[in-house]
Order: C-alpha cells, then structure tokens, then sequence
C-alpha cells in the first residue's frame, strides 16, 4: 500500500495539468505516493494532457459524463490505495507543498483530517471572499464544526475516513461536517493560496442556493441522523397542541352560540391540527427508515476510534 494518495478533480483544465504534475512532483519527493486524477466529463484536451504527461505515480479515472465535484472525488477515493487521502483542486490555486507538512502533522499528532485554510485568498472580494466569508460563518453556527474556511478543497485525511464521508450530490462543501458525523478529529492550518492562471472558474454565485440547501441537510445529519423522532415528532406535537387548542376555544364559542364558520382561526386550527399529525407520522416513517438502514447492512450506530488492550493497540475490525 502507498503511503499517500493525491486525489485531484478536473474538468477542462487542459492549460493546469503539466504544471500542476510538475509541482506535485518536486513537492512529494521522498513520499511514496500516487496522483488520482478524475476527470470529469472534460470536452477539451485535459485527458490528453494527463496521458502525455503520466508518469508511473499518475493514475486517471475518466468519468462518462459531468456528475459534479463531489460524485468524482467519490471515484477518486474509491480508486486510491494510499494509506491517506489527500485532496486537490486542478485549477493550481492550492500549492501541492503543503501537502507535506499537513500529512505530518496529521501522522504526528494523531488527528483524522487536517483541512487547509486559504488566509491570503487570491480571489474576487464582492463575488468570491464575502459571500463565502458569510457562508462560513453561517455553515459554523448552524452545524457547531467550527472550521474556518469550508470552500478549501486542499485537506489530508486517514484513508478510512475518507472512505466513508458519502460524498454525493453537492455535498463536498460539507467535508468537515460529514467526516464530524464519524467522530473524526479535525484541525486547520493555514495554506498558500494563488490566483487562478489558466482556465475559468466553475463556481459562481448561483451556488449560494445549492449550499443553504445542502446546509439544511447537513444540520438533520448533524443533529437528528439517529433519531429523527425528536425533530418531526416535536414539531408535529407542538402543531398538534396548539390546533387542539384553538379548536376548543372555537367549539366553547360555537356552544355560546358564536358564528365561527369561515373565521381565519378555524382554519388555522384545522391546518395546525392535521399538520401536527403528519409531521408525527413523517417522524414514524423515519425511524422505520434509519432502522432499516442500519439493521439491514448490519451498520453499528457508533464507530470506535482505537482499542487499547495492556497498552497496545488492537486493530479495529472492518465493520466499526
């Protein structure tokens, strides 16, 4: 087994990959690695670039179409066999000789990832640093993973964390928080951050509804994966009540002889009241779910980060 894997998504990015195979090259001399490159529904000339310049380190993984980011760093892991997993961007904004220092601080002080923090951003201010600025702040609140800088794709993590994140969808932005739900241990450190020479950017402001989106799964994963009951079941509890109410205080009316038909709280009442017990039953059907899915695979609802029997450590079996 290698020592690292370097997993890198492309997507036309023909003018970035010599230099980039380059930089990788004087970066990780001494390390025993190997470079993952997935390339994703490319229509230029960034496979050719990557078979001519391939060396026995260079390994390409080539997609039959766009599926997005977070699908192809799925194919680059599961097409890894380092001992750890580190994660690049193809557009040469992150410098491959941080890659070094990060995989040992993560070797030497025991951590399951270290995520790279751009402190010198070399991007746009009012389309690229504010907004991310904000959304990194707001993504910290909601979740409580307090990692300063969620957009940085440039992380090293322990191979069996990196094998079970489930990256899908769009949901490599949440890397920090999918890897917290496996108990992982995380730390940041600062990393070089350049402007983009060649190629275009493909992310723009039209992302910022995909990640409030996203965020608001994130949150039900953070909080609610394991018991979903507590969220639905509140909520259709506290509806439910608050309709009960309204509808008696609306029937001691009709009793007295009021007129409540049409009344805007009568529907209220109704809606709340019906609500409550979908939202109920949406609670029910979830926890069927989440059982199923864990007794179905047979999937532990834990995972156990060491065994120490006498003072050494014993290998933790596959299925933890």
């Amino acid at each position: 087994m290698r020592e690292l894997s370097v997993v890198i998504t492309v997507m036309n990015e023909e003018e970035n990959i010599k230099p980039l195979i380059e930089a990788l090259s004087a970066a990780l001399e001494g390390i025993d690695y190997e470079v993952v490159f997935v390339d994703d529904g490319s229509t230029d000339r960034t496979r050719k670039e990557i078979i001519s310049n391939a060396t026995h380190r260079i390994k390409l993984v080539e997609l039959r179409k766009n599926y997005g980011q977070s699908t192809a760093m799925t194919a680059g892991i599961d097409n890894s066999s380092g001992r750890y997993i580190a994660m690049l961007d193809g557009d040469l904004q992150n410098d491959p000789s941080d890659i070094p220092p990060m995989l040992e601080k993560l070797k030497t002080e025991d951590w399951d990832v270290v995520a790279g923090e751009r402190k010198n951003r070399k991007d746009g201010m009012l389309l690229r640093k504010i907004p991310s600025q904000l959304a990194n702040a707001f993504i910290r609140s909601m979740t409580g993973v307090h990692i300063k800088d969620y957009g940085c794709t440039l992380k090293v993590f322990k191979k069996e964390i990196a094998e079970d994140l489930g990256i899908y969808g769009e949901l490599h932005r949440f890397i920090p928080v999918l890897a917290k739900l496996q108990g992982a241990t995380i730390t940041q450190v600062p990393v070089k951050h350049y402007p983009r020479r060649f190629g275009k950017s493909k992310y723009g402001i039209d992302r910022t509804f995909k990640v409030l989106s996203d965020l608001i799964l994130m949150v039900f994963f953070r909080k609610y994966l394991q018991k979903p009951m507590h969220l639905f079941g509140t909520i259709g509890c506290i509806s439910a009540f608050i309709g009960v109410l309204i509808n008696v205080y609306l029937l001691i009316l009709k009793i007295m002889g009021h007129d409540i038909w049409g009344k805007p709280l009568l529907i209220a009442g109704i809606i709340l009241f019906i609500g409550g017990i979908q939202f109920i039953t949406i609670g029910i059907l979830s926890e069927i779910s989440i059982r199923t899915y864990y007794e179905s695979q047979n999937k532990k609802t834990y995972q156990i980060r060491r065994i120490i029997v006498n003072g050494q450590r014993q290998e933790v079996a596959e299925h933890y």
